[in-house]
């Protein structure tokens, strides 16, 4: 072993409690790193293969009923494929181990038994029979509830009950992500997939040879856009409600928006811990380097020549860069295998394989070694600069000079170990500022993290108590006469029932265009409220439309301006209409009117879809019971149901990933401040010795220390809270889709939480250098050279 890897093996020997907390950090950095991009990896690269595979399609278009010779029409479109003509429905279910309401969306199945496109993945059982009550149900609702192929289940076709057999349990492209209509998050005991034989369905709904559901896939190089014109113009005269691509079918939205999120966590947090290791290792190899000035004068004077001496301080750094990487690659991979099991609660795939590319791999090693050699450089170049004869000679002494403190007085006032500690402070002055950045970054991390569980309070109260304000939503099959809403308002239990009227339609401004529903309210609705950015409540307006901030940004619309909309059922109705107003809303697009405003624009007048109701709890059971019962009856959606299904999926999921990233930022807030104290006390080792010997008790000697390291950590406490600030609201934009906007909620309490770990963090650090003054030898401290 040369001379030099001796040296080496020594000093990093020395070092060894500094080396392992900058390890800890770039392992945590490229854990994340590795963790983020294989997962997102991982779900694009299954969704990719499962679309693939099983034939999803890339059109899709619903309508009111239409005859099947229609669908030979549609195949000559240019650009199609394939096509596949279906009955879908939503219907309640009875399920008596339930006490809230549940609901399901039925598919037919072609007489054939497997359709060409959106095929099932069979997990269990088999395919119904021709004309047998029979059906599949989707893995994630049997799974919520225990059913299994042989389980009986109820379920209320147009209102009249009908048991079937469950003979299959099944998952499909088209339902990677299931969600009830009207909700959040899903809840796979309340809501879920049936398919079941064709014949059934049309039987049930009085659709002998017809259909309402049909998807498409287009040929290679062919033209979406023009394919949906040519589909919405076919589909007019029979209800079609405008079709649309793949980036706006919902489950696929909702994995599109998963995945755009990882790639901004993988974007913004890595970078903040790579960050913090370059600082670190600065900080320890500027010392080291500082300290063995007449070593380097030695090695040049021995004949090593200036590459030598660098490649050998270089060493060091990737030395302590290299465990980090390795434990960082490995605990990245056991992670990411983790993060995969929990997306595959809640995103259901057949098949579902963490994977990392080798390239992701690379680039994490790669940046991670960079941060080191970076963070060493500065000090890597002094070294090899060091004349032999300059560097053999002590380092020019320090020009002590009067002091702000000293200036002020501050001395009359003060003990003298503080006055030392402000003295230390301010004539080194990028040290301090060194220790401060490090301790805010790691404030700063903590604070952006802790503000999700802030965004998701603010996200539900806002939505389920604000804004909406029913405790129960009754989705009817068919538009009803509005005579419907004083049925309902006469059931037990029923305090106040108002009805709504949910119309699709296509809104457009110049060249930008969004398909949506548009939602008819009373104006004196006491279920909704509106308010605007700033926070100011409105009611919703007689004339006009009414949409939401994300709805206008998209459309480029200010309020007053106009837009074009094309009601997409019916007589398929156009006009435009003034932005009465905009609101303010975190989920979906949205556009509201006044009830008998859209039915007129619709040219239905006095009829609705659903129905909201304010109910007595103690009659919910009843209720529920009585509405299972009601023909026109087709989904039932509590608030209660809905934010128990939301705080149980991010308990699952978000609350841990976030636990995670929290306890990597106590990691960052440790390693640096147990290395500040760590360097302060190797150069500070003799003055404190010196200072025990004059008769200063341990106390005050560890107080001139850990005062000082104190005082910096308070200093960039408030530092950090500021730019956790901006970074959190920068990560909320840049999570921002269609589907969900994260409201920026800041509560003190999340200052408090992160400013605690932290501190917790530097108290542990504080201990252990405690420890080490306490155990300094007087004598041989005394006995090394400056």
């Amino acid at each position: 072993m040369r001379a030099l890897d001796r040296k080496l093996l020594r000093d990093l020997w020395h070092v060894r409690g500094q080396t392992a907390a900058i390890a800890a950090v770039i392992a945590c950095g490229v854990a994340i790193v590795i963790m983020t991009f294989g997962a997102m990896v991982s779900l694009r690269d299954t969704r990719d293969r499962y679309y693939e595979r099983y034939r999803f399609a890339d059109v899709f278009s619903q309508l009111r009923r239409a005859p099947l010779q229609v669908a030979a029409r549609i195949g000559a479109i240019p650009g199609v494929a394939e096509w596949e003509t279906r009955i879908t429905r939503y219907a309640a279910l009875d399920i008596p181990t339930l006490r809230q309401p549940a609901a399901a969306m039925l598919v037919s199945l072609p007489d054939g038994g497997e359709p060409r496109l959106d095929r099932i993945a069979l997990r269990r059982g088999r395919l119904p029979m021709r004309g047998r009550d029979e059906l599949v149900m989707s893995e994630n609702m049997a799974a919520a509830l225990g059913y299994a192929p042989g389980n009986e289940l109820a379920v209320l076709l147009n209102g009249r009950k009908r048991v079937f057999t469950i003979v299959g349990v099944a998952l499909s492209p088209e339902f990677v992500y299931v969600l009830a209509p009207g909700q959040l998050m899903q809840d796979d005991r309340t809501f879920g997939i049936l398919w079941i034989d064709r014949s059934i369905m049309e039987a049930a709904y009085d659709m002998k040879g017809a259909f309402n559901d049909v998807g498409v896939r287009l040929a290679p190089g062919a033209s979406e856009p023009e394919v949906v014109r040519r589909l919405d113009a076919l589909l007019a005269r029979y209800g079609g409600t405008a079709a649309y691509g793949r980036s706006d079918q919902l489950s696929n939205a909702y994995l599109d928006q998963e995945l755009g999120q990882l790639r901004t966590m993988a974007f913004v947090i890595p970078p903040i811990f790579l960050a913090v290791a370059a600082f670190l290792m600065h900080m320890v190899l500027s010392r080291l380097i500082d300290t063995e000035r007449e070593s380097i004068g030695l090695l040049k004077s021995f004949g090593y020549t200036n590459r030598e001496v660098g490649a050998h301080y270089l060493k060091f750094s990737l030395a302590i860069a290299t465990p980090g990487v390795i434990a960082g690659c490995a605990a990245g991979l056991l992670l990411g295998h983790w993060m995969t099991t929990i997306y595959q609660h809640y995103f259901r795939f057949p098949f579902l394989r963490y994977e990392i590319e080798p390239v992701v791999l690379s680039a994490a090693v790669a940046l991670s070694l960079a941060a080191a050699i970076l963070g060493t450089w500065g000090a890597v170049s002094r070294a090899t600069r060091l004349a032999p004869a300059a560097a053999m000679q002590p380092p020019t002494p320090t020009t002590y000079r009067r002091t702000l403190a000293d200036r002020l007085q501050l001395g009359r006032h003060l003990s003298m170990p503080t006055e030392m500690i402000l003295r230390h402070v301010e004539r080194w002055p990028l040290r301090a500022l060194l220790t401060i950045s490090g301790t805010a970054m790691a404030v700063m991390l903590l604070v952006t993290l802790f503000f999700f569980f802030n965004s998701i309070d603010e996200l539900v109260d806002g939505f389920y108590f604000r804004e909406n304000r029913q405790d129960l939503v009754i989705g009817l099959v068919d538009p009803r006469a509005e005579a419907a809403r004083f049925d309902i308002a006469r059931l037990p239990g029923v305090r106040a029932a108002e009805p709504v009227l949910q119309v699709p339609a296509r809104l457009a401004h110049g060249h930008l265009s969004q398909r949506i529903a548009i939602s008819g309210l009373d104006a004196d609705s006491a279920f909704r409220t509106f308010r605007d950015s700033a926070g100011r409540g409105f009611t919703l307006p007689g004339q006009g439309i009414v949409i939401s901030e994300k709805l206008a940004t998209l459309l480029e619309l200010h309020g007053g301006e106009g837009v074009h909309v094309e009601i997409l059922q019916g007589a398929r109705r156009q006009a435009t209409l003034p932005v009465a107003a905009i609101t303010s809303e975190h989920v979906g697009l949205s556009a509201y009117m006044e009830r008998g405003a859209l039915a007129r624009l619709t040219g239905e007048p006095g009829t609705v879809t659903a129905i909201q109701a304010l109910v007595d709890t103690a009659a919910r059971a009843e209720l529920t019971r009585r509405l299972k019962a009601i023909p026109a009856v087709a989904t039932l959606s509590t608030r209660e149901q809905a934010i128990t299904a939301l705080r149980e999926t991010m308990a699952r999921s978000m609350t841990i990933v976030i636990d995670f990233y929290i306890a990597l930022g106590a990691i960052i807030a440790f390693g640096v401040v147990y290395n500040a104290a760590r360097i302060s006390l190797s150069e500070r080792g003799r003055e404190l010795a010196s200072l025990r010997i004059l008769g200063f008790t341990r106390f005050e000697v560890s107080y001139v220390l850990l005062g000082e390291l104190a005082l910096l950590v308070l200093a960039g406490l408030p530092i950090g809270c500021a730019l956790g600030r901006g970074l959190a609201w920068a990560t909320a934009r840049a999570m921002e889709t269609k589907l969900f906007r994260i409201p920026f909620a800041m509560q003190p309490s999340t200052y408090g939480i992160a400013i605690g770990i932290v501190l917790a963090s530097a108290t542990t650090s504080a201990a252990m250098i405690a420890w080490r003054i306490r155990q300094l030898d007087l004598v041989a401290v005394l006995k090394a050279r400056e």
